[in-house]
């Protein structure tokens, strides 16, 4: 009766010492597909793998795609047209495909300036992406009010980092045009959501190194009232939809023998091979 007891007592122990699984991510409201596995940016499990693989992330952007971002203070739309900058559109958009930009802090943003994002929240890979620049791209459009352009440490230098024109910088101000950086897309919707991020900051805001190296932690402990985005998401062109499921044959009947397939006539092509994926 006594060891009885003692199992019982045991397996209660068990059980109460065990953790509570922990809740999904919440999903964004328009998925291009379900997730059955969350990975540490808010992406899938397969988004997440790939980003840790800077150089499988290459497919060329559509001629003219858009990206929603959802943030801290709302949603914005950029339009990003691949003819203005080439090599940065397609940056641009395979970061935001595998979900590059989910929980990333808008970390630097100056009043009558610009905004600037593209330092991960997790720092596995703000390591990896830091040595993955791509070359620079002639400038074509101006750094005009609501452009996005990348950031540079000096030639050849683009990475993942990018900012959002809050006034015109292309010709006036601080002329951006002039020192090489070049647009590849605008923000079409939400601008005055990306004119209400906090720039109380300013140039005193989190350590860039240290924001690599220690992700989004870093920037909500030591500087808690910096915005942020929670999905960044392609909405158009949106993927295709799956293919209907093939119809099922009825089972002949019981002590009927099926008919043999009709023969092809002369001269009919083969279906077409299906396309090779990217």
């Amino acid at each position: 009766m006594k060891l009885l007891i003692f199992l019982l007592a045991s397996a209660c122990l068990a059980l109460a010492q065990t953790p509570a699984p922990s809740k999904a991510a919440t999903p964004p409201a328009k998925a291009a597909a379900p997730a059955t596995k969350t990975g540490t940016s808010g992406g899938s499990a397969s988004s997440t793998s790939r980003l840790l693989n800077p150089a499988a992330l290459t497919a060329k952007a559509p001629e003219v795609f858009r990206a929603k971002f959802t943030t801290s203070k709302g949603d914005f739309v950029v339009e990003v047209t691949r003819a203005w900058a080439p090599l940065g559109a397609d940056r641009f958009y395979n970061l935001v495909r595998n979900h590059f930009f989910d929980n990333a802090p808008f970390f630097r943003a100056i009043a009558n300036f610009m905004v600037q994002f593209g330092l991960p929240a997790n720092p596995a890979y703000g390591k990896v992406w830091a040595k993955a620049a791509i070359k620079d791209d002639p400038v074509k459009q101006s750094n005009k009010k609501g452009t996005i352009t990348f950031a540079t440490a000096g030639p050849n230098t683009r990475t993942t980092q990018v900012f959002i024109n809050l006034v015109d910088n292309g010709t006036t101000g601080a002329q951006l045009d002039g020192q090489g950086f070049a647009p590849f897309g605008t923000v079409t919707e939400g601008m005055e959501v990306v004119s209400s991020f906090y720039t109380g900051y300013g140039d005193s805001g989190p350590d860039q190194g240290r924001l690599t190296d220690e992700g989004k932690a870093y920037a909500d402990k030591s500087f808690p009232r910096l915005d942020s985005i929670k999905t960044a998401t392609i909405i158009f062109p949106e993927p295709p939809p799956p293919p209907p499921p093939a119809a099922k044959k009825a089972a002949p009947a019981a002590g009927t023998v099926p008919k043999a397939p009709a023969t092809a006539p002369t001269g009919t092509k083969a279906p077409a091979a299906p396309p090779k994926k990217q």
